[in-house]
C-alpha cells in the first residue's frame, strides 16, 4: 500500500478534523482498489496538492497517467465534468473517473508550468490563448456564474460594512456595478475557474495543458484576476502599477479574444471580493494591500 505524506495528512486533519482523519486513512486501500480496477501500476511515490493526492502510474497500454483523489468537497465536484467536455482540447485528458470517491485517472503532462517562463508577457498570452481554446459550449448541470451574482453583490455590501479597514466606498460600488452590468448577460461557455500559472502544465500532445478546473459556466473574462495574482512580484516591482496591471490584462484579453473593458471590470470586481476574503481569513497584510491596490487602480 502507498504511504500518505505526513505533511499532507496533518494538513487535511488539521483543517477537516475527524472527517479528514477518516478520509486520509481510507486512501491507501482506495488507491489499491482503483489501480486494480483501472489496470495501472505505480511509477512514482505519492505527491499531493492542497486538497488531494497524486500518484504517477502507467496504464496497461504503456501510457503515463496520473491518479488523482481529492478530498470530497463541493468545489471539486465538477472537475471531471469539465475535463470530459474538453476531451483533451487545451486540458489533460480524462481517462477514467470515480465520482463517488472524487477520483480520476488523467493524462500525465510535464512538470513545468507557466510560472517557470522567464517572460511574464508570454505566460499571460499563453493563458489567454488557452482560455480561448477552453471556451467551449458548457454541458448541462454545471454551476452558472450568473446564479451567484445577486449573492456576490449582497456580500460585497455587507462585507464593506463589517470588515476592518474597509476599501473606499467608490471601489466597492464599482465592483457591485460591474456584477450588475456583466453578471446576468453571460454566455453558456465552460470556464476553468482557477486558471493561474501553476495550473497550466507543459506537455507534448499540446504545448500547454490546463489542470484543476472548477467547471463553471459563464464569461471567460472571469479568470482574468488569477493572472494578476500569478507572478505578482513582477507587478510589485513596476514603476507604474496601474499601467502594468492594464498591460497584463490587455495581453490576456487580446490572446483570449475577449473585450478588454469586460476583462478589466471582472478583474476589479473579483479583486474586491478577494480583498474582503483576505480580511476575513487572515491573508498577510502585504497581500491585502496589493489586492486593495488592484481593486482601486482598475476602476
Amino acid at each position: 500500500m502507498i504511504e500518505i505524506p505526513e505533511r499532507f495528512a496533518q494538513s487535511i486533519i488539521g483543517r477537516e478534523g475527524e472527517h479528514g482523519r477518516v478520509w486520509v486513512a481510507s486512501l491507501p486501500p482506495l488507491v489499491d482498489e482503483l489501480l486494480e480496477r483501472w489496470n495501472c501500476g505505480i511509477v512514482e511515490q505519492v505527491g499531493h496538492g492542497g486538497v488531494g493526492i497524486i500518484v504517477s502510474v502507467q496504464s496497461a497500454d504503456g501510457a503515463s497517467a496520473v491518479l488523482k483523489i481529492s478530498f470530497p468537497h463541493p468545489g471539486n465536484v465538477h472537475e471531471p465534468d469539465a475535463f470530459a467536455a474538453w476531451g483533451g482540447r487545451g486540458a489533460v485528458l480524462l481517462r477514467e473517473r470515480d465520482d463517488t470517491h472524487f477520483a480520476m485517472l488523467l493524462e500525465r503532462a510535464g512538470n513545468g508550468t507557466l510560472a517557470d517562463l522567464d517572460d511574464v508577457d508570454e505566460a499571460v498570452a499563453v493563458a489567454g490563448t488557452l482560455v480561448r481554446r477552453l471556451s467551449v459550449q458548457a454541458p448541462t448541470g454545471l454551476p452558472r456564474l450568473r446564479d451567484q451574482i445577486e449573492g456576490w453583490q449582497e456580500d460585497l455590501r455587507k462585507d464593506a460594512e463589517r470588515l476592518p479597514h474597509p476599501l473606499p466606498q467608490r471601489v466597492v460600488q464599482a465592483a457591485v456595478t460591474a456584477f450588475r452590468d456583466l453578471g446576468h448577460d453571460q454566455p453558456e461557455t465552460l470556464v476553468h475557474g482557477d486558471l493561474h500559472f501553476g495550473n497550466v502544465l507543459q506537455a507534448e500532445r499540446e504545448p500547454w495543458l490546463a489542470i484543476d478546473p472548477k467547471g463553471y459556466v459563464g464569461d471567460p473574462a472571469y479568470d482574468a484576476i488569477t493572472l494578476l495574482r500569478s507572478r505578482f512580484e513582477d507587478l510589485l516591482a513596476a514603476e507604474d502599477l496601474k499601467a502594468a496591471l492594464l498591460r497584463r490584462l490587455a495581453i490576456f484579453a487580446d490572446a483570449a479574444e475577449i473585450d478588454r473593458e469586460r476583462v478589466r471590470r471582472w478583474a476589479q470586481a473579483r479583486a474586491v471580493m478577494d480583498a474582503h476574503w483576505g480580511r476575513e481569513h487572515g491573508d498577510p497584510a502585504w497581500l491585502i494591500r496589493f489586492t486593495d491596490a488592484i481593486a482601486e487602480l482598475l476602476i
